[in-house]
């Protein structure tokens, strides 16, 4: 698996970090995780999406550029948790439409978000984990990050429509979906053996 590249693609919740060190250990793939810890407007943003937005998105679409041709130059094969490509056409659009970002910031968001995208070398593979909101509200309290527990339901199923309609749109590379509502590809051994089979298709 010289040089592959798998990106991981999920609403929160979706179990997305779960697959990913699942694939590592199965595969000995390079894992790439979201920033989120390091993100110095995350806690403000969830407190406040109005006053931060912008400022945050700026943040994670630099820093992904960044980690995304840090992945590039990975001379074997890697894994990455959530893809510049959800950060700019989910999770901003969604502030976007939400009116958390004014049309002024959009349009500059836009023109970084197209000169940084086609710069990058696309997945080889995009695994896109799909669940209902009833499961990914259990998963968020499950996992118990302060920041998150607030997040609404209208929040997440809004995030669910724009992965839907953006996994209608994409060419950049096969798709994989996984129904992970269910899914205990961690314990169970008919899980386990379907996720690899759909994977190892690709690799």
């Amino acid at each position: 698996m010289s040089r592959r590249f798998i990106a991981l693609a999920g609403n929160i919740g979706a179990g997305k970090t779960e697959l990913c060190q699942f694939l590592c250990r199965r595969y000995g793939l390079r894992p790439f995780y979201e920033p989120n810890d390091a993100n110095p407007y995350l806690a403000d943003f969830y407190a406040d999406m109005k006053a931060h937005a912008f400022k945050s998105q700026i943040w994670f679409l630099t820093h992904k550029f960044r980690l995304h041709r840090e992945l590039e130059r990975e001379e074997g094969a890697a894994v990455q948790d959530r893809t510049i490509y959800e950060d700019a056409e989910i999770f901003a659009q969604n502030l976007h439409l939400r009116r958390a970002i004014d049309e002024r910031d959009w349009a500059v968001y836009q023109d970084l978000y197209r000169v940084v995208s086609q710069a990058l070398r696309p997945p080889d593979l995009l695994i896109y984990l799909r669940a209902p909101v009833r499961t990914l509200r259990q998963r968020i309290r499950q996992r118990n990050r302060d920041f998150e527990q607030g997040v609404p339901a209208a929040y997440l199923r809004r995030l669910n429509e724009l992965y839907e309609d953006w996994m209608a749109r994409w060419k950049l590379s096969p798709i994989v979906t996984i129904e992970s509502d269910r899914l205990d590809y961690l314990t169970d051994l008919v899980d386990r053996i379907d996720v690899l089979e759909q994977v190892e298709r690709y690799l």
